[in-house]
């Protein structure tokens, strides 16, 4: 890449300007659950696109607001980035060192709500976008970006609006919204997302609760009917049940063991993180773990609610109980496909008083890992990072990728700022300024790779 050097050094000398506007941000609420600030930071977010040279325009959706945005480059190639600036509710607060929405540096982090999700992610590719404006005068191809509001939501009406706006949106490449190097340092490339089909089950039996020793041998109970219901639908050895819910899956292919074996162990990691003490169908590790994490689908209680659950004693039947289910779905599965075969099911064995409602679903979708695109993001890494960069065909979380991958038909690729321990939605979410200014300087050398591939 061509003058390489000054790109490197507008990012390091305006590395404080960045990230002054990263706080800025960052100090605007946009909790999208809380429906709090959310017009308010879509404007800013669009402010900051403008001031860029974009063509910006904030569009209405039935929830929050899209930021649409495009300014040409030198050639006709197309890269659409898609972020979000919803964050997650910074509850519980007595837990964070310095309050969620003062964003604070200390020891080479800042500290913020979204700082790392995702507005960090959106500041950082914004400022190399000034460094190669600032270098060579334009940009080297086409930029689109898509910053939708409700990603923290499920994306409820991000489907909707891709297909409005399809035209608009073309592409011949997306960066999808975070990225970032693992707990070695090693840059990641997360090529696949899991679906989720997430509902919430409830029943309803009684106007009130009632005093276990009136109604205890004569009430039907809502925490009982709730319990024989979640019952079943798995077995211990964690079959689920659900006739016909494992009909469409596509198991992972050689490439994707090959990719998996790759992989550093995590076995380990994970029992000194979360303390577990042995993994499920009796593995142990390696690469079968790593593989039955990401492409075996789920059926997980979330949260189960029912009665008196104060300190003490309280002798109550209760007449409600309700629990959170989610379904993480793998490649051919579809939320809408698995909540009609749950509800046929419960209605089977006789669980017509249980009410389910989808709260959320999401399609799984993935990039091949052959696409020349993903080649061209790995190996710009290297340089930056020191070290190459890992590829990972698939990861356990859910996102609206699907959307883009079916509608835009673009290689979507990740690449960005995260670490570790950025603690994304919990207390004390963070950067590291360091993260941050190598993921600006691989954003650049993508943006010079792909005009020039």
């Amino acid at each position: 890449m061509n003058n390489k050097t000054k790109y490197d050094q507008f990012l390091e000398s305006k590395l404080d300007q960045s990230i002054a506007e990263l706080s800025r941000l960052c100090a605007q609420p946009s909790v999208g659950a809380q429906n709090w600030g959310m017009v308010d930071c879509a404007d800013l977010t669009a402010n900051l696109l403008r001031q860029r040279g974009f063509q910006v325009e904030v569009i209405s959706t039935g929830g929050a607001p899209v930021v649409l945005a495009e300014r040409k480059g030198k050639n006709n190639k197309t890269l659409l980035f898609y972020n979000h600036y919803d964050v997650q509710p910074p509850e519980p607060l007595d837990l964070w060192i310095s309050p969620p929405f003062e964003p604070t540096i200390r020891d080479g982090h800042l500290y913020a709500r979204g700082v790392s999700d995702d507005k960090g992610h959106i500041t950082s590719r914004l400022h190399a976008i000034d460094a190669l404006l600032d270098v060579d005068g334009e940009l080297p191809c086409n930029i689109k970006f898509i910053i939708e509001g409700e990603e923290e939501t499920s994306s409820v009406h991000l489907e909707e609006f891709v297909k409005a706006y399809a035209g608009r949106l073309s592409a011949d490449a997306c960066v999808w919204e975070f990225g970032g190097v693992d707990h070695r340092g090693v840059p990641m490339q997360y090529l696949g997302l899991r679906g989720i089909c997430y509902v919430e089950l409830t029943v309803d039996l009684l106007s009130q609760d009632v005093h276990s020793g009136v109604g205890g041998s004569i009430f039907p109970n809502a925490a009982w009917r709730l319990v024989w219901a979640l019952n079943s639908l798995k077995t211990q050895d964690e079959r689920i049940l659900i006739p016909g819910f494992y009909d469409h899956i596509v198991p992972p292919s050689e490439r994707d063991r090959q990719l998996m074996e790759d992989l550093p162990e995590t076995a380990e990691e994970y029992r000194q993180r979360y303390g577990v003490d042995h993994f499920l169908h009796g593995l142990e590790g390696g690469v079968e773990l790593r593989l039955a994490e990401v492409f075996q689908p789920t059926c997980t209680i979330c949260g189960l609610t029912s009665g008196y659950q104060g300190p003490g004693s309280k002798t109550v039947l209760p007449a409600r109980a309700s629990a959170k289910v989610d379904f993480r779905l793998v490649p051919n599965q579809t939320p809408v496909d698995i909540f009609r075969k749950l509800r046929a099911y419960l209605d089977e064995r006789g669980f017509t008083d249980v009410k389910a409602t989808m709260l959320g679903g999401e399609a799984p979708g993935r990039t091949d890992p052959n696409d020349p695109f993903v080649k061209l993001v790995v190996d710009t890494a290297e340089p930056i990072y020191g070290k190459p960069m890992d590829i990972v065909p698939m990861v356990g979380g859910s996102g609206p990728n699907h959307i883009f991958l079916e509608t835009i038909k673009v290689p979507i690729v990740t690449a960005g700022i995260g670490h570790p321990g950025s603690q994304a939605h919990a207390p004390n979410e963070n950067v590291d300024l360091d993260l941050y200014l190598k993921g600006a300087k691989h954003i650049v050398r993508i943006l010079k790779e792909f005009a020039d591939s």
